[in-house]
């Protein structure tokens, strides 16, 4: 970090500018991963002039903050980026695959240099050749057999003398007036900075760059926008200071000339020029410079300068509605409100004996109570909750460069991407989900040859899918390639020591390959097939409270499905009692409940007991046992049983009473006290006392064994 504030130090004349550094981290890193996302979906034989321009306002975007913070390795290559992209955009250039690989390749390099900008990382890149590069390509050459690249991207302008009819096509004149400046050496700056950054032009001093009242004038040759020259002249001077205009208008040097105030409206309608080059101006036509007699016609320029505008009012709109919050702060407010939702659980249990008709304004206060409270935690999970287009969107990329690796052909669709999941499970869910996806590229999908020959399409579909059911997210990695082959996967798990025989049921040889160190790959390769994968992706999914599912087809492909909570901080829970102890069962894995006879149950060898329910026998797990629980009131026998369902089993629970159903703020007890077998947390009652929730899924798994 010392190197950045070193860098950056005189550029803010006297403010800190280190305090952006987190923001602009944050930022470039969204618009890197938005310009990955929209050059994978470029259509090089048709590009959409508007995803041309979005991709170009990233690089811009990047670029400029780069600069005012001096890391000038990014600002040299997202500046030769934006010179490739501003040339696809007004169709000087036709998009060809080499220019997209060659800018995602950029995205690359931009994310390790910030990354060692932002001290997260040590690694050296050289982002020399990606320059050379994209110069040659910029040059209309190609990067097999391209010519040699020139030093500079942009023919240099002619001597300052020249008139203008003799400027080459899309280089502009101008006049710039900065001012008034307290230190004559920021204008030796500007003409230093101007010359450090390649492709920019000329620029020399008019009149020993003395105006009146302090200004310096200055004439400039260049083929960049207005937009590009004030980003880099605010880097040493205040916006308010830099007037940029059409050479020969004479703004501001005869101050105080008749006429002079009406100069100064056009330059803020001609020369604040920040969209001249925008979508929507006129393709390559630089505004012209207005005669001097037109200089006074206010009224004209004002609806040219603003009409192709709309890029810019729409992104500050943008950034006005929403506000970035540290983690921490979002994490901070959601523990008060589950502080608030276990004040409020105490208040309405121990008002539950009070006379509502004597009081009747405090019972009425504590039902509003309860409602805004549940509005409240609600409105804060929220906060947490966000996209599983997350998740998605670095897929696309991955599978291109994987599919080019493997020599496959690949599509990849995604279906409800809005289905929203808690932050904190999205972020441990996201390795897993990578590996699927791999997996289902090199493991399952065919060759092209293979496919053709098989009857299918060449080209390979990947389907990532999320939905909610009930109070559970469901993603599914499904692909159309080879699917498992049954008699394989029995095989090896024989050779493996593994408990496998043919008859085993489809599901139960579906799931062999979840067994540690399992892997059906015939070579390995550095894709996969080290034998480290799907019993990490399953363990992983389960320290979640979620489970996988495996279908398969052989010939046709597979389905796997990961089932999740939504969220891991507070759930729906159902409380029941054994001896004098509370235990909470997740709402979401509870079928049903009901009173148990006697022979009902049976006691089957070996196995224990099993309960007939609609003509279905399921395991029974007495929670008195499980937990040994000290009972004094020897004659009771439990007669209630809670169906509960997980992991594809169903067990019944035998439980002395149901206390009824309410939201509890979950706690993690492997933090505060230690791992409990069966136990996934706990929570604190209305009265006080804490009560454990049960991990069902391992419930399920007990009584399998």
């Amino acid at each position: 970090m010392g190197e950045m504030t070193n860098e950056g130090s005189n550029l803010g004349a006297g403010i800190d500018l280190s305090q952006f550094y987190q923001v602009f981290f944050e930022e470039a890193g969204e618009n890197l991963d938005n310009m990955e996302q929209l050059l994978l979906n470029v259509n090089v034989e048709a590009a959409d002039d508007e995803e041309l321009n979005a991709i170009f306002r990233c690089a811009h975007s990047i670029k400029g903050g780069a600069a005012t913070f001096g890391f000038n390795d990014v600002a040299e290559l997202t500046h030769i980026m934006e010179t490739l992209l501003d040339k696809l955009r007004r169709h000087e250039l036709q998009p060809t695959t080499q220019m997209i690989d060659i800018l995602l390749q950029s995205g690359d390099a931009l994310k390790g240099l910030l990354a060692r900008h932002a001290g997260t990382s040590t690694e050296v890149i050289d982002s020399s050749g990606l320059v050379a590069g994209i110069k040659t390509l910029v040059d209309g050459g190609t990067l097999e057999g391209a010519p040699a690249p020139a030093p500079k991207v942009a023919a240099p302008p002619p001597p300052a003398a020249a008139p203008a009819a003799a400027l080459k096509p899309g280089v502009r004149e101008l006049e710039l007036l900065v001012g008034p400046l307290d230190n004559p050496d920021q204008a030796n700056n500007l003409i230093e900075l101007f010359k450090e950054i390649t492709d920019l032009g000329t620029i020399e001093m008019l009149d020993g760059g003395q105006a009146a009242d302090g200004m310096r004038r200055f004439k400039v040759l260049t083929s960049s926008t207005d937009n590009d020259l004030l980003d880099l002249f605010t880097f040493h001077v205040s916006r308010e200071q830099v007037k940029l205009m059409p050479f020969g208008t004479g703004y501001g040097f005869h101050e105080g000339a008749p006429g002079a105030p009406k100069q100064e409206a056009v330059k803020e309608e001609t020369g604040y020029g920040f969209f001249d080059n925008a979508p929507g101006a006129p393709e390559g036509t630089p505004a012209p410079a207005p005669a001097p007699q037109q200089a006074a016609v206010v009224p004209t320029a004002k609806p040219v300068a603003t009409a192709p505008a709309p890029a810019k009012p729409a992104a500050a709109a943008g950034d006005q509605s929403t506000l970035r919050v540290s983690i921490e702060k979002v994490d901070q407010l959601i523990n008060l409100v589950g502080e608030l939702v276990i004040t409020q659980a105490m208040l309405a249990q121990n008002s539950r004996n009070v006379d509502p008709g004597l009081y009747q304004q405090l019972t009425s206060g504590l039902a509003d109570l309860e409602r805004n409270t549940r509005d409240l935690q609600e409105a804060v999970m929220s906060i947490r909750m966000i996209p599983m287009s997350v998740v998605f969107n670095r897929f696309p990329r991955m599978l291109r460069d994987l599919a080019a690796k493997l020599g496959k052909k690949v599509d990849l669709v995604t279906q409800g991407e809005a289905t929203e999941l808690d932050k904190g499970l999205v972020e441990k869910i996201t390795d897993p989900l990578t590996h699927l996806v791999r997996n289902s590229c090199d493991h399952g999908i065919e060759m092209p040859a293979e496919r053709l020959a098989k009857g299918k399409p060449e080209m390979g579909t990947i389907t990532l899918v999320a939905s909610h059911q009930g109070g559970s997210i469901v993603i599914e990695v499904r692909d159309d390639g080879k699917g498992l082959n049954r008699q394989k996967l029995i095989s090896k798990a024989q050779e493996k020591g593994i408990d496998a025989h043919e008859g085993m049921s489809d599901s139960e040889v579906w799931n062999l390959i979840f067994a540690p160190g399992f892997s059906t790959a015939e070579q390995v390769t550095d894709v996969s097939g080290r034998g480290v994968g799907m019993d990490v992706v399953k363990r992983n999914i389960t320290s979640l409270g979620g489970h996988v599912e495996i279908d398969s087809a052989e010939g046709y492909g597979m389905k796997v499905s990961v089932r999740l909570p939504l969220t891991l901080a507070i759930m729906d829970g159902m409380s029941v009692g054994v001896g004098e102890e509370v235990y909470i069962l997740p709402l979401s894995s509870v079928v049903e409940s009901f009173q148990v006879k006697a022979d009902t149950v049976k006691t089957v060898a070996g196995s224990g007991r099993v309960v007939e329910v609609r003509d279905e026998f399921m395991p029974v797990i007495e929670l008195e046992k499980v937990f040994d629980v000290p009972r004094f009131d020897f004659e009771h026998v439990s007669t209630i049983m809670v169906v509960v369902e997980a992991e594809g089993g169903r067990v019944a629970l035998l439980v002395d009473e149901l206390l009824g159903q309410q939201q509890v703020v979950v706690k993690n007890l492997e933090a505060n006290y230690r791992k409990v077998n069966d136990v996934s947390g706990a929570t604190i009652m209305g009265d006080g006392r804490v009560a454990l929730i049960l991990d069902i899924g391992s419930l399920v798994r007990k009584s399998r064994h």
